[in-house]
């Protein structure tokens, strides 16, 4: 029997309605509108996509939206200057920078220097040392909607072998820390990791996160294992596309490379995950749906620990 799909569109449709309503209610019980400001350092073409997904979405939900879009040739001072800046307006919520910046801006100095109360990306080092100690953090967005997909559609999480593949900050370290809340057994996979397949065989659930097209296949998944496709890559090669597709679906992808010149494929090779898995993540359709939706949500988190929160135990403490 072929894999179920957990199709990620649903669940960051629910979770946007969440967010929404949470926004209407800070609205009328606390006269708060949560801000989100979005910074982005010249015209790298994918940046543009996700940044406008994410301030019309933010709008979409009752979420105050701000976009500063600078020239490629910002100096690193002027970014940081403007990142202190947006520090300290205390009507703005959420400071996201995107990624990539150009190379002459130094990424860490700049994800360093966001107010980590604000820090809705979840990459700052105290928001990183949080999660891994297990407190109460603003988490990273894809490992964060990785989760979700799997507690909302039922998949068990507690007392599983969790396996991920791939150990950068944004995806594979924080996803085993998360793993680890939910009381999952984590092995963390990567380039140097000797005979990988006989460790990824053993996982119950396993998250894919290398940027490499249809690396995991069908030797490293265990029959009815979960899969999670984290992976974001265009196909351009027609072999490759006929090694991951079939039927009707290798069709559509075929005539996306014509049309388009690539289709996006994940680090999981789909025919495989299909045949073997018994659930799996599909890409696009996937993860990447939940990316934003939980960016919402950390924005209107960090909006009730700053505005709400915060001045309550303020005022506790001062009595």
């Amino acid at each position: 029997m072929p894999a179920t799909i957990l199709s990620g569109k649903p669940i960051a449709e629910a979770i946007k309605t969440e967010v929404e309503s949470e926004v209407t209610a800070l609205e009328i019980e606390h006269g708060i509108r949560p801000c989100l400001t979005v910074v982005r350092v010249g015209s790298d073409p994918a940046s543009e996509v996700y940044v406008t997904s994410k301030v019309r979405t933010a709008a979409e939900l009752g979420i105050i939206s701000q976009h500063h879009h600078l020239p490629a040739e910002t100096s690193h001072e002027d970014l940081l200057r403007l990142v202190n800046e947006l520090n300290a307006d205390n009507n703005i919520d959420g400071i996201l920078v995107q990624l990539p910046l150009p190379k002459h801006i130094n990424e860490r100095e700049i994800i360093e220097a966001i107010d980590p109360t604000k820090d809705v990306d979840g990459f700052h080092p105290v928001n990183v040392g949080k999660l891994s100690l297990g407190y109460p953090s603003l988490i990273p967005c894809t490992p964060a909607g990785v989760i979700e997909i799997l507690k909302r559609t039922g998949i068990e999480i507690a007392g599983k072998h969790a396996v991920i593949v791939g150990r950068s900050n944004i995806v594979g370290k924080p996803m085993a820390a998360i793993l680890l809340q939910e009381n999952a057994t984590v092995t963390i996979c990567h380039s140097r990791t000797a005979d990988l397949p006989s460790i990824t065989r053993q996982a119950d659930i396993l998250v894919a996160a290398i940027g490499r097209a249809g690396f995991v296949c069908g030797e490293h998944i265990r029959d009815g294992a979960t899969v999670v496709d984290v992976g974001i890559n265009r196909v351009s090669d027609i072999e490759a596309v006929s090694r991951f597709f079939n039927g009707d679906e290798l069709a559509k992808r075929l005539q996306a490379v014509e049309t388009r010149g690539s289709t996006l494929v994940g680090d999981v090779n789909p025919k495989d995950a299909m045949a073997k898995a018994a659930y799996f993540t599909p890409v696009p359709g996937g993860v990447g749906l939940l990316t934003v939706a939980m960016l919402m949500k950390n924005t209107v988190k960090a909006a009730k620990t700053r505005r709400i929160e915060w001045p309550q135990k303020g005022s506790k403490s001062a009595k």
